[in-house]
């Protein structure tokens, strides 16, 4: 069984009984319900929630009283096909080379002479589910002086320039490619099998050269409140969320989606039953990839030391900024939910079934008295 249907086959059957679940039962009114497991599977649209608030609580305690910047890193569509078909070469080739290009910008004297921090997050989908690899990079605006001294601020409401970050990356990510094809870890097959002669691959990256690589910037974020908004937005999220999907009829998916080319108008596309499926399954991860990385001074080995010099730094206090009045996660409900008849009393555990066994019948019982 392939894995791209064993992932399927883990969202079809998310929250059903297949995984098990609970028997829920109100402690004010007896209220009774089934709440059925989830898959848990990152590329679920339905098991997220919980995993990005708690990924945001880490990083509400590492985020600076600084603008933040959003740089956006994406390949051209020639590249799309042999991405699709080496996605474990060519998305950490894309999220190794974009890193490597915003820390050498960033180091030279003549931009800003620092050590930033970045955190890289790996998407695979354009809005109408066609394969799209980018990454978007959060960093804080200004770096660690390269001898430790003093923080250095980028000016304000720019951070870098995309054109020279776009030739750097362009090379970087060519080079890089170039290296994996010469040790053998490259595959090509249907469309673009010629690509396995020599010849014709080198004329790919002569082409590649020639183009001027998109690498732009959005407008800052402004304080860490906003940051954590856009994280809850953009860390956790799978090629399409179950609200965009508005009809099944007649063997066919509609599901909104944004037409960037057109000023951004919110379009309705329909695909087959089984062309939307393959669609989604396009953008399923190797096993073990890390779509999410920090690199810089955020980089595991020396994050906590750095961002308390940081703050020492820009004379911040050594606690966490202040993120009050961010909603960043207030969607999920952590906790017992309250119950759905009475409104007075909450919804508790009282019976636990296992994957595979038969949920236990939902009765008429006796107010619940709590232990």
């Amino acid at each position: 069984m392939g894995r791209s249907t064993l992932e399927m086959a883990d969202i079809v059957h998310c929250r059903t009984a297949f995984f098990g679940g609970h028997l829920l039962r109100c402690n004010e009114c007896g209220h009774e319900d089934i709440s059925y497991n989830s898959c848990r599977n990152r590329h679920c649209p339905k098991c997220q929630a919980a995993a990005r608030v708690e990924w945001l609580e880490q990083r509400e305690k590492e985020l600076l009283p600084v603008q933040y910047f959003h740089v956006v890193f994406t390949i051209p569509k020639e590249l799309a096909p042999v991405a699709f078909q080496n996605k474990k070469v060519v998305y950490d080739t894309l999220l190794q080379s974009s890193a490597e290009t915003l820390r050498e910008v960033a180091a030279t004297p003549k931009y800003l002479g620092a050590e930033i921090a970045i955190l890289s997050v790996l998407h695979t989908w354009g809005q109408n589910l066609q394969h799209h690899p980018h990454v978007h990079c959060v960093i804080p605006g200004g770096g660690l002086a390269l001898d430790g001294s003093h923080w250095k601020p980028c000016r304000d409401g720019f951070f870098l320039p995309v054109k020279v970050l776009g030739s750097l990356f362009r090379g970087k990510f060519l080079a890089r490619l170039r290296a994996a094809y010469d040790k053998g870890l490259l595959e090509f097959h249907q469309s673009i099998a010629e690509l396995a002669e020599g010849s014709k691959f080198r004329e790919l990256l002569s082409v590649l050269y020639e183009k001027n690589w998109v690498v732009y910037a959005k407008r800052p974020f402004g304080g860490p409140d906003k940051v954590l908004r856009y994280l809850a937005n953009y860390t956790h999220r799978t090629a399409i969320s179950n609200h965009r999907i508005i009809r099944l009829h007649d063997g066919k998916v509609s599901f909104l989606w944004k037409d960037y080319a057109h000023g951004c108008r919110r379009r309705v596309m329909t695909l087959t039953a089984a062309e939307f499926p393959r669609r989604f399954l396009m953008h399923v991860l190797p096993k073990g990839f890390v779509r999410i990385r920090h690199y810089g001074f955020l980089a595991n080995r020396h994050r906590s030391k750095k961002l308390e010099l940081c703050r020492e730094l820009i004379r911040c206090a050594e606690d966490a900024p202040d993120s009050a009045g961010c909603d960043a996660g207030q969607d999920v409900l952590l906790g017992p939910a309250p119950c759905p008849v009475c409104d007075n009393g909450l919804m508790q555990r009282v019976y636990r079934f296992e994957a595979g066994e038969t949920p236990p019948a939902l009765r008429h019982l006796p107010p619940f008295e709590p232990p």
